[in-house]
C-alpha cells in the first residue's frame, strides 16, 4: 500500500498548472493533501471525485481560500472523521480515517507566525492532537502525516543558526516533536535515513530557495512504533514541482 502526502499550497492552483495529474497517474492507494484552499464545490469534477477513489474534504469555515485538507482513498475507510477528537475544526486542518489495521490522520498543522496568539494556537493544537492520537493508539496503530510546520533538528533545515528565533524552529515547537517520539511514534524518514542531509520538503518561493536547495524538512510521516515492522519504504519526492512543498511517500505492507 502506497500513501502520498503533499502540501499543495492551493489545490486549484496546482490543477491549473497541470501539476497534479501525475499523482493520479501514479495511482497511490491513499492521497493526503494539505493547504487545499478550497471547498469541494470549487473543484473540477476530476478533483471532486477522481475515478477509483473515495474523496473526503475538510475546508475552512470562515476564511475562504485558507488552509483545508483532502483525503482520497481507493479503499473505503471504516470511518472518516474531521478535526481533533472529532470536534469542531473551523480551519479544516484534519481528515482522519480508520482502516482495518490502522488509523490514518492527514493534518495541516498551524503555522506559528503572525504573532503570539497564533504561536499559542499552534502549541495548543499540538497538545490536543497528541492527546487525541494517544487515545486512538490504544485501539490500533496510528499513522499521521502532513505539514507539521516545524523542523525537528538542525539537520532538518539548511540554515539552523539563522532560524533559532523564528517560528518553525523554536525550541518550544521542536520539543513537541520530542514529545511525539517519546510516546513511541517514529519519524519514518529520519528512522530510515538518520544521517541524510540536504533532505528538505519546503522552500521559500519568494527567494527562489529551491534553486539553491535552501529548505526545511517540515512534512512528515509518523507511525506508532509497534507499526514500524509494516513499513517498507519512505521517500521525499523532490523532483515534483507545483507547490512550495514537495510530496513525500510511505509504502507499507498490505
Amino acid at each position: 500500500m502506497k500513501i502520498i502526502s503533499w502540501n499543495v499550497n492551493g489545490l486549484r492552483a496546482v490543477h491549473r498548472k497541470d501539476s497534479i495529474e501525475w499523482l493520479f497517474r501514479d495511482s497511490p492507494d491513499i492521497i493526503c493533501l494539505q493547504e487545499t484552499k478550497s471547498t469541494p464545490d470549487q473543484l473540477p469534477p476530476e478533483l471532486q471525485s477522481p475515478p477509483g477513489y473515495y474523496a473526503y474534504f475538510n475546508s475552512s469555515d470562515g476564511r475562504k481560500g485558507y488552509s483545508g485538507t483532502a483525503l482520497y482513498s481507493k479503499v473505503e475507510p471504516l470511518e472518516v472523521f474531521y478535526g481533533i477528537d472529532r470536534e469542531n475544526d473551523p480551519e479544516g486542518r484534519v481528515v482522519g480515517a480508520e482502516y482495518g489495521a490502522f488509523y490514518l490522520l492527514n493534518v495541516y498543522f498551524p503555522n506559528g507566525g503572525g504573532g503570539p496568539d497564533r504561536l499559542a494556537y499552534k502549541l495548543e493544537f499540538y497538545k490536543r492532537f497528541l492527546a487525541f492520537i494517544e487515545k486512538l493508539d490504544k485501539k490500533k496503530p496510528v499513522i499521521f502525516c502532513g505539514d507539521v510546520n516545524t523542523a525537528h533538528k538542525e539537520i532538518d533545515l539548511a540554515r539552523p543558526k539563522e532560524n533559532e528565533k523564528n517560528t518553525g524552529f523554536l525550541p518550544i515547537e521542536r520539543k513537541w516533536i520530542d514529545d511525539v517520539l517519546s510516546k513511541n511514534y517514529v519519524d519514518v524518514f529520519r528512522e530510515t535515513y538518520p544521517t541524510a542531509v540536504n533532505a528538505y520538503t519546503y522552500w521559500d518561493m519568494k527567494t527562489f530557495a529551491r534553486d539553491r536547495n535552501v529548505g526545511w524538512r517540515i512534512d512528515y510521516f509518523f507511525v506508532s512504533r509497534k507499526f514500524l515492522p509494516n513499513v517498507k519504504s519512505t521517500a521525499i519526492l523532490n523532483d515534483i514541482f507545483g507547490s512550495d512543498h514537495c510530496p513525500i511517500s510511505l509504502e507499507i505492507k498490505n
